[in-house]
């Protein structure tokens, strides 16, 4: 038997650290929506005892170091499962991009195995599991659009965007996340209005959404890597009503209604930008 599960990417509407932590991480508060660029993976059972990766992309690892691997492995130790598990990765959301890429393929990786070894494993208690992974598998075990508080793992469910086109361009730079979370100063921080989004979502009311995006993470990556601060001018000059940087980055993201303007600025971010994608935003 074999199980398919699409593992979307998601953007960031908003992005806010609040403070701190004694734990050593950041409190945040973040909007996240899903976007119709994913991943597909399939998962199946095998004779031998391990866990197999597959995928035509050289750069995706095939051991621990992916987060899907590790999703199957904590399964298989929680529930007892002795079977081995063979998982096939169709690849489509950029590695490292602010994207949460591997998220989504490890909450992908829960649902698989929920299904493939019927676990009866609730959203909710695959979120938890989810937790043990990374900070975003949470909010992609369940998609669509949602706050997320604590570390990410505390979910509110929200309306989707009202429907638009969303441009991507991820420049060939890597970004540590560690780094840009190292660099935050907590008194500089000009905070993003997470409440007037939220309103704007369960309003409907794309103007008002893209005229609250914010990402307190951004000016610390573009001190650090100009191009995604020329990418984001680029893509304001071409009119798209709403333009950020997504997570820690570097990919930026333009929303907009219109087709037409899309497709115009993905033609020329092509000129200087090698992953750039046209998307949708994906609705309830």
């Amino acid at each position: 038997m074999m199980i398919f599960e699409k593992a979307p990417a998601k953007i960031n509407l908003t992005l806010d650290v609040l403070h701190k932590r004694d734990d050593g991480y950041h409190e945040i508060e973040m909007i996240m929506t899903s976007i119709d660029l994913a991943d597909r993976l399939t998962f199946e059972k095998t004779d031998n005892q391990g866990i197999t990766i597959v995928s035509e992309k050289r750069y995706v690892p095939n051991d621990q170091r992916n987060l899907a691997y590790q999703g199957v492995a904590l399964m298989r130790e929680k529930f007892g499962i002795q079977s081995g598990v063979k998982i096939t990765i169709d690849k489509q959301i950029p590695v490292a991009a602010g994207l949460a890429g591997g998220s989504s393929d490890a909450a992908a990786a829960l649902r698989g195995m929920n299904r493939l070894f019927n676990l009866g494993q609730t959203t909710e208690q695959l979120q938890q599991i989810g937790e043990e992974i990374g900070s975003d598998v949470p909010f992609c075990v369940s998609g669509k659009t949602a706050i997320a508080r604590g570390r990410g793992e505390k979910l509110s469910t929200l309306p989707s965007p009202p429907p638009c086109w969303v441009v991507l361009a991820k420049p060939s730079i890597g970004v540590s996340t560690k780094d840009v979370y190292g660099n935050v100063n907590i008194d500089q921080i000009e905070h993003p209005d997470t409440e007037s989004m939220a309103n704007a979502l369960r309003n409907k009311d794309f103007h008002s959404l893209c005229n609250h995006l914010g990402n307190v993470l951004e000016p610390i990556t573009v001190a650090m890597h100009q191009e995604v601060d020329q990418i984001k001018t680029f893509m304001q000059k071409q009119g798209l009503e709403g333009v950020l940087m997504s997570g820690s980055g570097p990919t930026v993201y333009g929303l907009t209604e219109h087709l037409s303007k899309a497709e115009r600025t993905v033609n020329g971010l092509r000129g200087f930008c090698q992953e750039v994608y046209l998307v949708r935003a994906l609705t309830d």
